[in-house]
């Protein structure tokens, strides 16, 4: 089995980069590294995982970050909404508990 060989994150994106501008094929060909390996980087760098600075994404792909983002804020405000809701709904039943422990106690205490 071969050695799994490690790159370091300056390499990554400069690989991405450089298959961005001259192809994938050609890219793989000249750092001489494996096709998947740097379609692995490329959908990271997609996604953000790998930053590959400024000025290096396609204006379709800054539209869809752009997107993405809104659509990922409107999603957290959305969930935080339901957490305020739940966190009420479960103080209530937290009260409503005590509430019939309480009353639980008392009609025990005059029944036994």
């Amino acid at each position: 089995m071969g050695a799994e060989r490690k790159y370091d994150d300056e390499f990554k994106k400069q690989a991405v980069k450089l298959a961005k501008e001259i192809g994938s094929t050609a890219a793989v060909a000249e750092l001489g590294i494996p096709k998947s390996t740097l379609a692995t980087w490329m959908c990271k760098a997609k996604t953000g995982e790998i930053d590959t600075g400024s000025g290096s994404r396609l204006p379709e792909e800054s539209l869809n970050l752009a997107q993405q983002l809104q659509a990922a804020n409107k999603r957290i405000k959305e969930l935080e909404k339901k957490n305020r809701e739940l966190e009420e709904l479960n103080e209530f039943l937290e009260e409503a508990s005590a509430f019939f422990a309480a009353n639980r106690r008392k009609s025990g205490k005059k029944n036994g």
